[in-house]
């Protein structure tokens, strides 16, 4: 999914006015609502060609690949109650409905001298601003840099979305500081790279290159959008065009892909929250308990099960622990073990089987008799691995042997 937030909108042919006029007498006993703002109702018609060409570029970005794209209204200095017009919502009443596309409103203020009074941003105007899904700044100063970094992008009803830089400029108007930087992307703003001024003359191409580069080397590709902007239809450029020429800013490759899917698309869900509580989302879910059981039968009825099972459990578990545990095998001090039973395969017992004149080693009795001393075996026969044959000695005909090499 691609995004491209900035298609301009043309200027409408005509806006009437027909605002009724009203008497001294009267205008007093007119009220408006708290909150509310008193806007004049106009027409705003487009003219065929203009109308025929914004549908041209529309179909040509969904045949390029984009698939969210953001209808953009341009004013000047501020934006003030009495003189203000939405013309994007007439606009999408005209367009003709398209399978697969998003068609968002978008609203860019241009921060110029006049508007160092003010901007119109302020709550008595937000009813103005509540059909626009995205607000846009432009600044051209520094104070408004740091006014629009500092203070517009904090989380409320008038929040700004995009930051919008002149980039085709001899040099920027003013220092990208990293302090205001990390500020507007820290509250979720987003800085926009618009490609179209690459596609103008050699001079604005030099200079939208210097300009590109310095704001990708400050925002280190995070926090950062790639638009259009365009006018005509030959400039427009595929997503996967525009993300090679992001790459040649110096960002990487990931990056560059997320200027036009992630970063937009997070872009948009903060855009949302303009029309929350608090830039909250979520609704919060209330989850009662289950109900207890009110009878005293019915309560004796439930403790009365649970230790049944769990006996059941610990029973189970001290069966299979009993399995696991053979008692009739005998450990033996260096590690091995054998057996108390004739009937089952006996273990080798590791001592010294070499023998000196018939008899076994000095060893093997201290373990014999170990064995029988602690464990009381006796008449218990003993295997030997080491024997090619299937004979077995008792234990006491050993005992004898090894006294009797022992005292020769």
């Amino acid at each position: 999914m691609f995004f491209d937030l900035n298609v301009p909108v043309p200027s409408p042919t005509t806006q009437a006015q027909p605002r009724s006029h009203t008497s001294k007498k009267n205008k007093a006993k007119q009220s408006v609502a708290p909150g509310q703002v008193q806007v004049a109702q106009e027409e705003v018609t487009f003219s065929p060609a203009q109308l025929a060409k914004l549908e041209s570029r529309i179909d040509l970005l969904i045949r390029l690949g984009y698939t969210v794209v953001a209808l953009n209204q341009i004013v000047k200095s501020k934006v003030d109650s009495k003189t203000h017009v939405n013309v994007l919502d007439p606009l999408l009443k005209q367009l003709r409905a398209r399978q697969g596309l998003f068609l968002l409103k978008r609203l860019t203020i241009v921060l110029d001298e006049g508007s160092e009074k003010g901007n119109g941003l302020s709550a008595g105007n937000a009813s103005l601003f509540a059909p626009y899904d995205i607000i846009a700044l432009h600044p051209t100063s520094q104070n408004a840099l740091a006014n629009v970094c500092l203070t517009h992008t904090a989380p409320s009803s008038l929040a700004t979305h995009i930051i919008s830089l002149t980039l085709t400029a001899p040099r920027l108007p003013f220092r990208l500081k990293h302090t205001l930087v990390r500020t507007a992307v820290k509250n979720g703003a987003v800085f926009e790279i618009i490609y179209a001024g690459v596609l103008q003359g050699e001079d604005e191409r030099r200079n939208w290159w210097a300009s590109a580069r310095e704001l990708s080397r400050v925002t280190k590709g995070k926090g950062l959008i790639v638009s259009g902007g365009v006018e005509a239809d030959t400039d427009l450029r595929a997503p996967r065009d525009v993300v090679n020429l992001v790459t040649l800013l110096g960002l990487a490759q990931n990056l560059a892909h997320e200027a036009l899917t992630t970063t937009p698309k997070s872009l948009l869900i903060r855009a949302q929250t303009r029309k929350t509580y608090r830039a909250i989302l979520s609704e919060p879910t209330l989850i009662l308990p289950k109900e207890e059981p009110t009878s005293t039968a019915a309560r004796n009825e439930s403790l009365a099960s649970k230790p049944m099972a769990s006996m059941s459990e610990a029973q189970a578990l001290l069966k299979s622990r009993e399995d696991k545990i053979n008692p009739d095998i005998v450990p033996v001090l260096d590690g091995s073990s054998i057996s108390r039973t004739t009937d089952l395969p006996t273990s080798t017992v590791a001592v010294d089987e070499k023998r000196t004149d018939g008899a076994l080693t000095n060893g093997t009795k201290r373990t014999l008799d170990s064995l029988d001393e602690d464990n009381g075996i006796n008449g218990t026969n003993i295997s030997n691995s080491n024997t090619a044959g299937d004979s077995q000695v008792s234990t006491k005909k050993r005992r004898r042997k090894a006294k009797a090499g022992d005292s020769a």
